[in-house]
């Protein structure tokens, strides 16, 4: 038996930023009204045309993780794509990934869990390492969300949340048994699933020949929806109790966590749990204010800019903890 751990880290988001004062030129939204309940300034969006795809800013995230783990692509045995915004309906990005890295024909699996796919994927690939089945797993969260939000005043509330961009790590093998992975707690609660989900097209409503037989512009299912208080009312509850499952589990106490990395959904959030923890500004990492909520990507970049600041270091206990559509919570508790 192994522990796991993250040996490398990267993260891509596109170029083109897209501010509150952009959004307010083409809906009924300000400044102030969307930093007042979300905490966010800007996003980033793909650029329709440019060819960037959820997989392709996959595919420079994840090279730089290989990259700062010190491994050849070759040893990567195994990928898993967490996304809720695939290329393709099939197949799924982890596949389109091994090819575009050039991979050896290696497993690649994809993870429908939206905010929580980062750590649900963490989870899978922790407990294929410390089987001792794979050696170096490469885990992706990618998202571009941009092509698909209602941008107007009737989307408001969902369009000006999210942006687009990818992260990713590498999960290797850990020697000593008091570092790495030390526990991951994953969740959910279906009877929720519509009040944050996009339901169509599906084959539960209609499917794309529908779409282009009987185009309705008034149907808003096409679109994310949100029940906005009712998300965030069971987010603050789901975050605190898969916080202190994951931390009994380890004998820990919330004093001893040296840094938070929550899933970026709001801000309000964060902070919210930040306070119930009594946690130190230094103590919770929160970038949502520069990219918006990116999903399945926001831990893996949230992590990659902690690291690169050096808000990571050896021996830190690094809490990761996520909330989203589903409903689906987890955590992942880390001794780096």
């Amino acid at each position: 038996m192994y522990n796991a751990k993250i040996k490398g880290l990267g993260f891509y988001v596109p170029e083109n930023v897209v501010t509150n004062d952009d959004l307010a030129a083409i809906m009924d939204t300000n400044d102030a009204w969307i930093q007042e309940r979300t905490g966010i300034q800007e996003r980033r969006h793909v650029v329709k045309g440019s060819g960037e795809t959820t997989t392709t800013m996959g595919v420079k995230a994840a090279e730089r993780a290989i990259d700062r783990a010190k491994i050849d692509k070759d040893e990567v045995d195994f990928v898993i794509f967490a996304t809720l915004s695939p290329d393709y309906y099939f197949p799924g990005p982890g596949v389109l990934v091994q090819r575009d890295l050039g991979l050896k024909t290696v497993g690649a699996l994809d993870v429908r869990n939206q905010c929580s796919g980062f750590v649900y994927a963490l989870s899978v690939a922790d407990q294929y390492v410390k089987s001792g089945m794979y050696s170096n797993v490469l885990v992706i969260g990618s998202e571009l969300h941009s092509h698909g939000l209602d941008m107007t005043t009737r989307g408001r509330g969902v369009s000006v949340i999210f942006g687009d961009g990818a992260g990713a790590a590498i999960v290797g093998r850990e020697e000593d048994p008091g570092k790495g992975i030390l526990s991951t707690h994953l969740h959910s609660e279906g009877q929720h699933a519509e009040e944050l989900s996009l339901i169509a097209p599906g084959m539960g409503k209609r499917w794309v020949t529908d779409i282009l037989k009987d185009a309705d512009p008034e149907d808003e299912s096409y679109f994310p929806y949100m029940n906005g208080q009712f998300v965030f009312k069971n987010a603050v509850v789901r975050f605190s109790e898969v916080i202190m499952e994951g931390l009994g589990q380890n004998g820990l106490k919330a004093s001893d966590i040296d840094l938070l990395v929550p899933h970026q959904a709001n801000l309000r959030i964060s902070q919210f749990i930040q306070k119930k923890f009594g946690l130190k500004d230094h103590q919770v990492y929160n970038n949502i204010m520069r990219y918006g909520n990116t999903t399945a990507a926001s831990i893996p970049i949230a992590l990659t800019e902690a690291w690169e600041s050096g808000r990571v270091k050896s021996g830190d206990l690094v809490v990761l903890a996520a909330f989203g559509s589903g409903f689906t919570w987890g955590s992942a508790i880390i001794r780096w």
